[in-house]
């Protein structure tokens, strides 16, 4: 299992530091339980505050227990040592469990989160309303708002097109997108994300005007021609797929022949930036 490691400053944690770990293969972010513990209780002893909370829960049969992993972690003293981590799903079932007032103000976020979602249900136009109201705090421009959830209303008609054409999983829908994607840039969604340096953040998030052209055309193209040939189960839908992908592939070199420069950039609008250890870690 391949890992790198970043160092989260979260604000919900009073902008204290909480050792984070990012699973390649997995795509998924593990937290320094210990991190959290001190966090939230202002033990000066975390991590026996840690191993007495864990044996409890153990005996209580709570399976969050069960569910902790470990990671090598940089110590204060810079060494790398096995640390206990988890999920955040885990992490916020870790955070309920944790009898300290000082948890309060995190678990009364929590309780927030679950009403909004619980209002979403019976309304889903507050889904797009929250998420406008992130983009803005993120500082997008209202036009690019617009396009953007646009494009997910336009994504939507191309996964109702692939269910009707036999598609049902998750992972055929990735593989779908994935052959689109190939087509046009050259790589896959998962490689084009960590070319740009992502992790867990949107890639059309981070896509330049030009790039997300190309995108929609590949997905519009393959949408137009799903529902024309109607072809059923996923290698005949990968056949297509290829094809909406050439268009926008064709596409991409007309402009690239005009600019004299590649589209497909680098650049992202993160407003941090990851620190990769990962040869450390392996050499300790």
């Amino acid at each position: 299992m391949k890992q790198d490691k970043m160092h989260l400053i979260n604000k919900i944690f009073n902008n204290e530091e909480i050792r984070t770990v990012w699973d390649k293969d997995e795509e998924k972010y593990y937290i320094s339980v210990v991190d959290i513990v001190r966090v939230l209780t202002k033990s000066t002893r975390p991590r026996k505050y840690w191993t007495d909370l864990k044996s409890k829960l153990k005996e209580e049969g709570n399976e969050v227990s069960e569910k902790i992993g470990q990671f090598k972690l940089k110590s204060q003293d810079g060494k790398y040592r096995l640390t206990d981590v988890c999920d955040i799903e885990e992490m916020f079932r870790i955070i309920e469990s944790i009898p300290s007032k000082n948890a309060e103000p995190i678990k009364q976020w929590l309780a927030k989160l679950g009403k909004e979602r619980i209002d979403e249900v019976f309304d889903p136009s507050l889904t797009i309303q929250r998420a406008v109201d992130t983009y803005r705090t993120k500082g997008y421009d209202e036009e690019w708002i617009t396009k953007r959830i646009k494009g997910i209303q336009e994504r939507k008609k191309l996964t109702d097109v692939w269910k009707d054409n036999g598609i049902g999983s998750n992972l055929e829908y990735a593989i779908l997108t994935n052959d689109i994607y190939k087509e046009w840039s050259g790589m896959t969604a998962k490689e084009y994300k960590q070319y740009k340096g992502l992790r867990k953040e949107s890639l059309r998030d981070n896509m330049s005007d030009i790039e997300i052209a190309l995108a929609d055309i590949g997905e519009l193209t393959t949408r137009e021609l799903a529902k024309k040939h109607k072809p059923i189960g996923l290698e005949g839908n990968r056949k297509i797929a290829k094809e909406g992908g050439q268009v926008a592939s064709n596409t991409r070199k007309d402009i690239e022949s005009r600019l004299g420069e590649s589209v497909v950039i680098k650049d992202n609008l993160l407003g941090y930036q990851y620190i990769d250890e990962s040869k450390q870690i392996e050499s300790k």
